[in-house]
């Protein structure tokens, strides 16, 4: 039985777990009202991956079905990173960010609710492909539950990264996508999306071992065909270790530029 005393500490550390919930819930409800449909994260979640991957997929010998997986995963690679790098600067801008700085949250939370957005944005539209692949294609899947985890730990470690980016104090949208992109861009071209990674060259394949979209992308391909390169059990290890990893990352982040 529990005394009186630590019944009130676990009710006083529920209390504040729903509190904080409660307001990362909030920070992400606030970003999709406002800026899911601004053009330049249009621009840059849902119509540069498609563009940039029917530029390397014109040409290729393969069946247009074969090619939804790279898809899915480069959307959700752009379309997870989008949202915070948008909407923190301009938030800076116009004063606001520094009320959810000031706000009775832990910078935990804060992190977690700017996370949510990407992901949320980016699971909507990544399924826009997937349903593409089934509908024009009757492309198969293979391993259903598979592909949902995959979409959903990949979704959210980008997120996490847009949110881990976003932390530079700059009010300029533009500086923060360019750095963004000098990490997005390469990703795309090591991770095994449009060339196998057994067929790039090996310091090609140790540098993919450190890019998280190696084991989104490797996750979801085996979810369609049911082969990959590594076990999906390693793949969900790997992508969850880059999810803490970015989380605490970018609070320590948050917490060294606004001291």
């Amino acid at each position: 039985m529990l005394s009186t005393e630590e019944k009130e500490r676990t009710n006083a550390w529920f209390m504040r777990l729903h509190h904080e919930i409660s307001a990362a819930w909030a920070i992400s409800r606030k970003d999709m009202v406002t800026y899911y449909i601004k053009p330049n994260i249009i621009v840059s979640g849902i119509l540069f991956p498609l563009f940039m991957f029917l530029a390397f997929a014109i040409g290729k010998n393969a069946p247009p079905g074969t090619l939804i997986p790279g898809l899915i995963a480069i959307t959700l690679l752009f379309s997870a990173s989008s949202i915070e790098p948008v909407s923190i600067p301009i938030e800076r801008r116009v004063k606001t960010f520094d009320r959810l700085l000031s706000a009775p949250i832990s910078l935990h939370s804060l992190v977690f609710g700017e996370s949510v957005s990407g992901f949320l944005y980016s699971m909507g539209i990544a399924c826009l492909p997937l349903v593409f692949g089934i509908v024009l294609f009757s492309t198969p899947i293979e391993h259903a539950p598979v592909l949902i985890i995959a979409m959903a730990l990949t979704a959210f470690c980008f997120a996490t990264l847009g949110t881990l980016f976003a932390a530079y104090p700059t009010e300029n949208v533009g500086e923060v996508m360019s750095m963004l992109n000098t990490v997005r861009l390469p990703l795309i071209f090591i991770s095994g999306v449009f060339i196998p990674i057994s067929e790039i060259p090996q310091i090609g394949q140790i540098i993919a071992l450190f890019s998280p979209l190696t084991y989104g992308n490797d996750m979801i391909t085996y979810a369609y065909t049911g082969t990959s390169l590594f076990s999906p059990a390693w793949d969900i290890v790997a992508l969850l270790i880059f999810i803490l990893l970015f989380q605490f990352v970018a609070h320590r982040l948050y917490k060294k530029f606004n001291e």
